[in-house]
């Protein structure tokens, strides 16, 4: 029987098991970019203490996060990760879910984010999910899909 989620807010001593988190979902990325993926080398410290970090919680054990922020007129998905031992199970879902509540909840008009085009599995489930593809870039040495969800 698998333990009950909660999401909350990160709290400063959770950095170390989002920076964990992090590392062992983006890390199978590594060989076919090239190169650690953004989500690797993100400041953890920084975004937790600017309250923009939510975590989904087994028990007492962080399962995934998810990073989000208010730019212009919709919410900016920076960064959404599962411990690959617990994909699969409705976490990135339930995450996926208070990023779009809260998104509502703060009068803005959608969701925007960016992954790196070959992360072909991210660019499914956002699809999946509701996330249009807006245009592809090459930026600060990453090939980007940008996606937006619209919210009603």
């Amino acid at each position: 029987m698998r333990a009950e989620t909660a999401v909350r807010p990160a709290q400063s001593a959770d950095v170390s098991a989002i920076e964990s988190c992090a590392k062992s979902a983006y890390s199978m990325y590594v060989e076919r970019i090239g190169r650690e993926p953004a989500p690797m080398l993100a400041d953890f410290n920084a975004a937790v203490e600017s309250d923009k970090v939510v975590v989904v919680c087994s028990g007492l054990t962080i399962a995934g996060y998810v990073i989000y922020y208010p730019r212009d007129n919709v919410l900016f998905l920076e960064n959404i990760a599962i411990r690959p031992c617990r994909q699969r199970q409705g976490l990135g879902e339930q995450l996926l879910k208070h990023v779009c509540k809260t998104a509502i909840d703060n009068g803005l008009t959608a969701v925007e984010l960016y992954t790196n085009a070959k992360m072909t599995e991210n660019l499914a489930w956002y699809e999946k999910h509701g996330f249009q593809e807006m245009r592809r870039v090459h930026e600060d040495g990453f090939d980007r899909v940008y996606f937006r969800k619209a919210l009603v």
